[in-house]
């Protein structure tokens, strides 16, 4: 018996709104880019966008967890390749570099949420939403902090904080200088830092 070829699913309209929202928002900001625009990039009838999303405010909430999903893929890749929890904190510089080097052709403006944040009053939603996934990356770190000084949680607190703070001042560097490459040397700060625990 023949076997039947498996051919890969186009995606569907919600993915192609949120890749087109991806893409726009990176690039020209969330407050710049309007509906009409996303709607032509990702190829589908208005209709489309209101049955995925109630609002633009709706699809910018998807556009934040997406991202902040594609980047735990990234993390979640490079933390299986670590034989150390020092090598999984630097797995997480390496996922940030993944994350921009993989997704943005049309040049890298730095981190996306910090960018979207930037955009957003004090309190909103969308800041909140941001504010809680660098929590979540600074929880990450702590935790393998935690299995690197094992008697010392509050040096493990201490220094992820430190990590997590010079991971984010890098990437705003980084946007600003329009390449990864201060990621690249924050990194080497943090194994520095880290060899010497």
């Amino acid at each position: 018996m023949a076997s039947i070829p498996v051919t890969e699913q186009a995606p569907g309209a919600r993915d192609r709104l949120l890749a087109a929202a991806a893409s726009l928002f990176y690039r020209n900001g969330i407050n710049a880019t309007g509906i009409d625009a996303i709607i032509r990039e990702a190829g589908v009838a208005r209709k489309s966008l209101y049955n995925h999303f109630s609002s633009k405010s709706d699809l910018v909430a998807g556009y934040i967890e997406e991202r902040h999903r594609q980047w735990l893929v990234f993390y979640r890749a490079r933390e299986a390749e670590t034989r150390s929890p020092a090598e999984a904190v630097l797995a997480v510089f390496d996922a940030y570099l993944d994350h921009a080097e993989s997704r943005f052709s049309n040049g890298f403006r730095g981190c996306g949420l910090l960018n979207a944040a930037g955009e957003f009053a004090a309190g909103d939603a969308v800041r909140d939403a941001v504010r809680q996934y660098k929590e979540e990356v600074e929880q990450i770190i702590e935790g393998h902090l935690r299995a690197l000084l094992p008697s010392s949680h509050c040096q493990a607190n201490d220094v992820a904080r430190q990590i997590a703070f010079l991971l984010e001042g890098a990437m705003m560097r980084a946007g600003l200088a329009g390449n990864a490459a201060l990621v690249n040397e924050a990194r080497r700060y943090a194994q520095q830092w880290l060899e010497a625990l």
